[in-house]
């Protein structure tokens, strides 16, 4: 199978999840907002991203996967939302998977005007999903640290 062919195959199985695709350089980027939070004059998301690049000489597919959490606007400055003076503010995290693959949920809680927000997302499927699609093309599966090179 050509790694166009690969490529392809991926973005089909992905294509339930909605995501944004980029390519450079053959280094392919999906990624997609998996929480939202929008409330007054401030805005706050959890973004999944993975990367891959294939290697048609070694028949291996390179990939990476993480988290980025991101905010901007007006915050209130009281107790309940400690990160963020009042004013305007931008704050941006991110979670790497170091050393090896995450399971599980993310999740984000907040009690912003007294209200729970939870948001869940099987982020181990998407990898899994893309692992039976390298596998089942004939190339290995490795898993890797970001960026993908």
């Amino acid at each position: 199978m050509t790694a166009a062919a690969i490529v392809n195959e991926i973005q089909n199985v992905l294509r339930v999840y909605s995501g944004k695709w980029t390519e450079k350089k053959g280094l392919w980027e999906f990624s997609v907002v998996i929480a939202e939070r929008k409330v007054f004059l401030s805005k706050k998301k959890i973004t999944y991203s993975m990367k891959f690049r294939i290697d048609d000489v070694l028949k291996t597919v390179k990939f990476s996967e993480m988290l980025a959490e991101a905010g901007s606007g007006l915050s209130t400055g009281g107790d309940f939302d400690s990160d963020m003076s009042s004013g305007f503010g931008f704050k941006k995290e991110t979670y790497n998977t170091f050393g090896g693959t995450r399971q599980g949920s993310i999740e984000e809680q907040s009690a912003l005007f007294g209200k729970d927000f939870t948001y869940q997302f099987r982020y181990e499927e998407i990898r899994e999903k893309v692992q039976t699609t390298v596998q089942n093309s004939g190339y290995h599966f490795a898993y890797q640290i970001l960026p993908v090179k």
